[in-house]
């Protein structure tokens, strides 16, 4: 197929051209992304707009593809935004970015450097100022007892640099001071506050006296330190200057585009410069002092501060409180009614526990005389034949002897007998004895398909309804192994019992129990299994712990007690549900006694 080409005419080219002439001239225009930039307004919105708005023209020139807007804001107003996500970053002072950082996530990426190549990390402090001609307030102890003025409690510069050094002074704000006096924003109201004055100092962040040539000798700094380097006066230590900071919302590489722009912008007159991240740690250690911000938790609440906090919750109480008395006095009024009522029947119930006590012992008399006379009749019973042998010969030795004809060989084989009888009556003592303290075990070579046998007609005979046991034998003919026979059928004997106990609620048809022998590797393998409702996963995985149990009444001690005995035969004992319908399956295995 040949493709036709289509030269352009003069009036296609001309309707072409029309149309582009006709198209919105926004379909050109490169969309900005906005970037919005929060800004604490200590000073007021007009101050900071002056002081940050070179900055940003100069960073949205650096930056094309946004459009930078500074928002200015007080501390809870701008945690607000930044909780919101209404802040991509964020500039205030050092306190309030530790508390931002530990509560939202902020992270600083540069540090404001306030002098053009100065120090950053010895940028801000606080000034106590004063009205000049106040000789009695020269040191920061001087102001106990006087009236202050802070822009806000939250105020890092204007009050919580003071206040540390306050306390290594022993001074407390709260009780050592008249009044602690918090004006707001912007910091200029501390100026007017001390001026008018309302009080008899005020806090405000360094060098911003020495800013303000109008005010140079209406204000005096109280508790001057030197600082070498700085260049204004302050009456505490030094901290890190203000940084930008990233919200966990902000993407790295806008971060990274912001921090590359601010380094490289020039130094402009009066503009802010910036250096690289300075250390904040003395900032937390400020907070860690003062236990306030993420170090709150920290201070040991007072009872009035619990009150405050939580007065919802102790009126709640109060009035179940008050309800509970209420509820007892009336309570005890009804019981003092009815307390000859009550007596007379607790009097009847404690003459008819005393009888049931009396009739209880009575029974566990008689109960222990029944024991008596079974153990009795057993020991009349095993002990009768070997005590009338030993009369018999002890007769005839007699009757010889008076005969004359006693001789040493009837007197040998008597003695004989009666010794042989005697040592019979003592193991049958022995045996009796046996049944009361703990046996130990002997091992006997014993046919696998017998012992199992015995220990299911055991566990029938046990039972005036016993179930249907089928066994299942794969073993080759008389295949035996080494064990303690008795130990081997308690473990046959509780895995029946419990067997019948998980299916003796459920029709007969499911009662069945089964009993499979199958040979298994180097030893024989013995399988119960029931047709119950089987076993949660999570008692499976601890079937053996001893006192575990799912029966009301039971002690948790068989399955244990099981699989000690399978250990102690070289084997093991484990337990799963059934693959081919409802139950479980427990296996003995052990080994071959060669």
């Amino acid at each position: 197929m040949r493709l036709k080409r289509i030269v352009p005419t003069p009036l296609r080219s001309a309707c072409l051209l029309a149309a582009l002439l006709i198209l919105p001239a926004g379909l050109f225009a490169v969309v900005r992304q906005p970037l919005h930039i929060g800004v604490l307004a200590y000073l007021g919105e007009e101050v900071a707009e002056v002081e940050w708005a070179p900055m940003a023209k100069r960073l949205a020139i650096a930056l094309p593809s946004h459009s930078v807007e500074l928002v200015l804001l007080d501390h809870e107003g701008m945690r607000k935004r930044a909780t919101e996500g209404r802040l991509d970053f964020i500039i205030t002072n050092p306190g309030h970015y530790v508390e931002l950082e530990a509560e939202l996530g902020a992270s600083r990426i540069l540090t404001l450097d306030s002098d053009g190549g100065g120090n950053p990390a010895h940028a801000i402090g606080s000034a106590v100022i004063t009205r000049t001609g106040r000789d009695d307030l020269t040191r920061l102890e001087d102001l106990r007892g006087r009236r202050v003025a802070v822009v806000s409690k939250e105020a890092f510069g204007g009050y919580q640099v003071v206040w540390r050094e306050w306390q290594a002074l022993g001074l407390a704000p709260d009780s050592a001071l008249l009044e602690l006096r918090e004006v707001g924003f912007p910091m200029d109201r501390v100026f007017q506050a001390v001026r008018d004055g309302e009080v008899d100092a005020g806090i405000v962040r360094s060098c911003l006296l020495e800013s303000r040539p109008e005010l140079d000798g209406v204000f005096k700094v109280v508790g001057a330190r030197p600082q070498e380097g700085y260049p204004c006066e302050v009456s505490t230590r030094l901290y890190p200057d203000w940084p930008i900071a990233t919200l966990r919302h902000t993407p790295p590489a806008l971060a990274r585009q912001v921090a590359i722009a601010l380094l490289a912008l020039p130094a402009g007159e009066n503009e802010p410069t910036w250096a690289v991240p300075a250390d904040y740690q003395s900032v937390h250690e400020l907070f860690r002092e003062l236990q306030i911000g993420p170090y709150a938790y920290l201070r040991a609440p007072t009872l009035m501060a619990l009150a405050e906090r939580y007065w919802p919750v102790l009126a709640a109480m109060l009035t179940l409180l008050v309800g509970w008395v209420l509820y007892t006095v009336r309570v005890e009024h009804l019981i003092h009614i009815r307390t000859s009522a009550l007596r007379d029947a607790l009097a009847e119930r404690d003459a008819i526990q005393e009888r049931m006590r009396k009739d209880q012992e009575q029974a566990d008399h008689l109960a222990r005389l029944s024991v008596l006379g079974e153990l009795s009749g057993t020991l009349a019973h095993e002990l009768n034949q070997p005590l009338a042998t030993i009369g018999n010969y002890a007769q005839s030795l007699v009757r010889r002897a008076d005969a004359g004809r006693l001789t040493e060989a009837a007197t040998r084989e008597a003695a004989g007998e009666i010794a042989g009888q005697a040592e019979r009556a003592a193991a049958i003592l022995g045996r009796i004895r046996a049944f009361a303290k703990k046996r130990i075990g002997q091992r006997e070579v014993r046919e696998v398909a017998a012992l199992v046998s015995e220990a299911i007609d055991l566990f029938r005979g046990m039972l005036a309804q016993a179930p249907e046991v089928e066994l299942q034998d794969r073993l080759p003919p008389g295949r035996t192994i080494e064990v303690d026979g008795l130990q081997i059928q308690q473990v046959l004997l509780n895995l029946l019992k419990n067997g019948y106990d998980a299916c003796r609620e459920l029709p007969e048809t499911r009662r069945k129990l089964i009993v499979m022998l199958e040979p298994y590797p180097a030893g024989i393998r013995i399988a119960v299994r029931d047709h119950g409702p089987g076993l949660a996963p999570a008692i499976r995985e601890r079937l053996f712990e001893p006192f575990l149990t799912t029966k009301p009444d039971g002690l948790g001690l068989g399955l244990s007690i099981c699989q000690t005995i399978a250990e102690a035969h070289g084997g093991r004992l484990s337990g799963e549900a059934a693959s081919d319908g409802p139950g479980m399956i427990f296996t003995l295995v052990i080994p071959d006694h060669d």
